[in-house]
């Protein structure tokens, strides 16, 4: 079993306001809903399981399932952590976060993702997974922007 890495940045203003924004960011079922690839999310206070629909990708087809810990600072930061239950290994993780601030047109929303998976292949096909990876990750950002501004009925504007 080899872990692979990847990371995704992204920002954008949303015509939408920051509590409004902030509402759906830390919503799990909204979250599952507006997130490709996600079957479910069951939350627990403040930790989050998710669960993913079968990804593809170079022959092998995984359902990741990870939790995370929610770091909140209302209305500024959303912060996640991977943070498995005590004694349990879990061969994917995510951390990452959320950013928001006011502006004249709505929200500034940045976004910061890191992406591991444990997976059943040699060390050698990183540059491949790892592309992959990165692949799959923009889709579901792509997907998901696109339904978080359809929930706001906002509109993205460039950085």
């Amino acid at each position: 079993m080899t872990w692979f890495e990847t990371s995704r940045t992204s920002e954008a203003v949303v015509t939408a306001d920051r509590a409004d924004v902030w509402a759906a960011l830390v919503d799990p079922s909204a979250i599952a809903e507006m997130t490709p690839l996600v079957e479910r999310i069951e939350a627990d206070g403040d930790h989050w399981r998710w669960q993913l629909q079968n990804v593809p990708g170079l022959g092998v087809s995984i359902a990741p399932a990870f939790t995370v810990r929610l770091e909140t600072d209302e209305p500024d930061r959303i912060a996640f952590v991977h943070d498995p239950p005590e004694g349990e290994r879990e061969r994917a993780g995510v951390e990452g976060i959320y950013l928001l601030s006011e502006v004249e047109q709505g929200t500034r929303l940045k976004i910061d993702l890191t992406v591991r998976v444990d997976l059943p292949l040699p060390r050698l096909t990183k540059p491949a997974v790892t592309t992959s990876m990165q692949g799959v990750l923009a889709s579901m950002g792509k997907g998901f922007s696109s339904a978080l501004l359809r929930r706001l009925g906002a509109e993205q504007l460039d950085v």
